[in-house]
């Protein structure tokens, strides 16, 4: 179920997937810099990278394998790629045109002995193929890094291909 204040995803399957899932659209989150959300190229939309916003504000700071819990950053990957969902689906209109997704860079805050990105980031990966079923399945990257904007633990940017 959608939540009144938000907008929904619209019709058709992603839609309907989201809908189970119980994820309402969220709104694509302003850039803490220069730079737009996502931008189409041809067939191709690249997201910039997302962090995990929930209305507007980071349910969680830190490294991960410190401050962070390597199970709770992969649910803020999750949180993260949904926003970059979000954010195709503003460029595009409507997730039927998503054909494939093609990549997925996650970012992981990480303590210095940390070496679980990959299990991280999985939380990204798993809910793009949730919503867009084999379309969901893609190449991808997961990168410990020093410290991410704001805080964040994780950090999410994906490319699709559209119709």
């Amino acid at each position: 179920m959608t939540e009144p204040d938000r907008p929904s995803w619209g019709s058709g399957t992603a839609a309907d997937r989201l809908a189970a899932l119980g994820l309402a659209r969220p709104a694509v989150a302003a850039p803490v810099g220069s730079y737009v959300p996502a931008v189409r190229d041809g067939d191709l939309v690249l997201t910039s990278g997302q962090l995990p916003f929930v209305d507007g504000a980071l349910p969680a700071t830190g490294k991960v394998g410190a401050e962070v819990d390597p199970q709770r950053a992969a649910e803020l990957a999750r949180v993260a790629a949904v926003n970059a969902v979000a954010a195709v689906h503003e460029v595009v209109g409507d997730l039927e045109r998503v054909v494939q997704v093609v990549k997925v860079v996650g970012f992981v805050a990480s303590a210095p002995d940390f070496t679980g990105q990959p299990g991280v980031i999985n939380g990204a990966s798993d809910v793009l193929a949730e919503i867009f079923g084999d379309a969901g399945r893609h190449a991808r990257s997961a990168v410990g890094v020093a410290v991410l904007p704001l805080d964040a633990p994780v950090e999410v940017e994906i490319t699709v291909r559209v119709r």
